[in-house]
């Protein structure tokens, strides 16, 4: 829908739109829109009589649903489009046409301007004194399009903060500290160029999207790198004389120990970006040339908690989400550091969630805090293991357990005994494929008749990167990369085979962003007589094979023939 700088066909709309806000309250039309049951929704409203919040902040905190979620609900109400900013080249000379404070008071940002039609995403479509005021300012034809609130500041930030703050101000940020350590300034002053410096590249990474960001001491140079993607991306290449002053600064804003450098520390930051607070999980390691700093990025806004984002290929999601509401039994979800694992676990807890359910976790550490759950952190220097840990929760009368990964046999042997005596459990493991978590447990010394009586499914996951949606462009197969995936040309005759060209908004890689891939063991008959034969993890892969499971490879596979994905990164995650 747009609207025009008279504002007369968008004013019609507002007034069937109010109408319908006036008896429809959001809590209806999330219902009705299938976004959340009324069960949530009175989950919500009891939450939110205490905090007295907005019903949708209190949607959000509860992880019920997304602001994606609702921003999609309330632009369908008001009949325009809706946007992805992450996914969108943003035209500055579009945003040009409007003042910056007005943008973000208004919370909006030009994307495109042609001709004489300016299209704008704004937070609240229905802001017709607005559009009209843009109408008059820029003096064109306004299109209005709807996108969630912080994607919008996500990109004010990036245009207008950049323009005087982005990278482009780290060497002189670097040369201030340098000409501060010659003259003897200590760390501890008030604007310190120290701090500035640690500031600016921490929040480079978090503006960035990255998952860690590395700080890493060489003999000559200190080289800070952020994981985006699951890939490195080179950032500021400082000087060696300022590592001291940057782990001391990291390793105080920790509470770590500062006056230790030989051993490995962890710790913690709450940082604080200017518009919102992002846990930091901070980890050093002693080098031949100094402290090598890492930060896991733990930021609530990014996590994507829900079944249905998980993008689950349905053949997977359905059995999957039926096997969770079981009253009793082990679930496993497999796959290395950085699959994806945790969001997975997350969503199904969030999906499980209700005021007539006790979910307890054990976790190493929490690395996002889930409302109503209760959620406790390993301590293993205290004494506070999975397996010590599981034998208090089975005396907190809990329905369902999260226990964070099965490690050694004694834990394994305690989730057994717990999904016997009538709970659903939940847990990990680090294994290539679904069928190998089974003789893995197996080697643990876990009884098969008892595997075999407990074990309800394993999913096994991985993540790849999809292709950057502004310059993806339809490619021929590589002709090595068909040879080692076994294929040949007319296997993807039908298939929309796609690469990224490279483009600003994808920092020139040609990916942006990820997505998961899966596969599902459900453990019926035939699988269980084979657990208690005690049968190897091909036989039982061959098996599910037989029985129609797609592999981590043929779901791949499938989302390079729809255009997703590329063959490169299929191969990653194939045998």
């Amino acid at each position: 829908m747009a609207a025009g700088r008279a504002g007369d066909r968008l004013g019609n709309d507002q007034g069937s739109f109010m109408a319908k806000v006036k008896t429809k309250r959001m809590g209806e039309i999330l219902i009705e829109a299938g976004v959340i049951t009324p069960e949530k929704l009175e989950m919500a409203l009891s939450e939110q009589k205490q905090t007295h919040e907005k019903l949708g902040m209190v949607l959000q905190r509860l992880g019920i649903c997304s602001e994606k979620d609702i921003s999609e609900v309330l632009a369908g109400q008001a009949g325009v489009a809706k946007v992805d900013l992450t996914q969108i080249n943003i035209d500055r000379h579009a945003m040009e046409l409007i003042d910056s404070a007005f943008a973000e008071q208004r919370s909006l940002v030009a994307i495109e301007h042609r001709g004489s039609t300016l299209k704008v995403a704004m937070a609240n479509p229905m802001d017709i004194e607005t559009i009209d005021q843009l109408g008059r300012m820029t003096g064109n034809y306004i299109e209005v399009v709807h996108a969630p609130e912080s994607e919008i500041q996500d990109v004010l930030v990036r245009m207008f903060g950049n323009q005087n703050d982005g990278f482009a101000e780290v060497p002189a940020l670097i040369e201030q500290a340098q000409k501060a350590l010659a003259s003897g300034v200590q760390l501890g002053d008030e604007d310190s160029p120290f701090i500035r410096l640690v500031n600016k590249l921490i929040g480079l990474g978090i503006e960035e999207g990255a998952t860690d960001i590395h700080i890493e001491p060489e003999e000559k140079i200190l080289r800070c790198r952020y994981r985006i993607d699951g890939h490195l991306i080179q950032g500021a290449v400082l000087p060696a004389e300022l590592l001291g002053i940057v782990v001391t600064r990291v390793k105080i804003m920790a509470q770590m120990n500062i006056s230790e450098s030989r051993v490995p520390q962890d710790g913690r930051i709450l940082f604080d970006t200017g518009r919102k607070q992002v846990d930091l999980r901070v980890s050093s390691f002693p080098t031949v040339n100094g402290e090598t700093i890492v930060c896991r990025v733990l930021d609530k806004e990014s996590l994507q908690v829900g079944l249905e984002k998980l993008g689950m290929p349905h053949s997977i999601y359905e059995p999957f989400r039926r096997d969770i509401t079981l009253p009793n039994g082990i679930i496993l979800v497999t796959g290395p550091t950085g699959s994806g694992k945790t969001t997975t676990l997350y969503s199904a807890l969030t999906y499980l969630n209700k005021p007539d359910t006790k979910i307890i976790t054990l976790e190493d550490p929490v690395e996002y805090e889930l409302p109503v759950i209760n959620q406790a952190q390993i301590n293993t220097a205290q004494g506070f293991t999975f397996a010590k840990g599981l034998r208090a929760i089975l005396r907190q009368d809990p329905d369902i357990l999260l226990v964070g990964e099965i490690r050694d046999t004694e834990t394994a042997q305690l989730a057994i005994r717990a999904a016997l005596t009538g709970h659903l459990v939940f847990s990990t493991l680090h294994t290539n494929s679904a069928a190998g978590a089974i003789p893995r447990l197996l080697d643990m010394g876990i009884e098969p008749f008892l595997l075999s009586a407990t074990l309800v499914s394993v999913l096994a996951q991985r993540l790849v990167r999809t292709i950057c949606g502004e310059c993806g462009r339809t490619v021929e197969p590589d002709p090595t990369e068909l040879e080692l995936l076994g294929l040949t040309a007319s296997d993807l005759a039908e298939a929309d085979i796609r690469a990224g060209q490279g483009c600003d908004l994808c920092r020139h890689t040609g990916y942006r962003g990820r997505m998961a891939v899966f596969e599902y063991l459900r453990v019926e008959d035939d699988i269980r007589r084979m657990i208690v034969e005690g049968r190897d993890a091909g036989a039982i892969e061959s098996a599910a094979r037989a029985a129609g499971q797609a592999t981590l490879k043929d779901d791949a596979l499938s989302r390079c023939k729809a255009g997703l994905t590329t063959l490169a990164e299929v191969l990653k995650v194939s045998s």
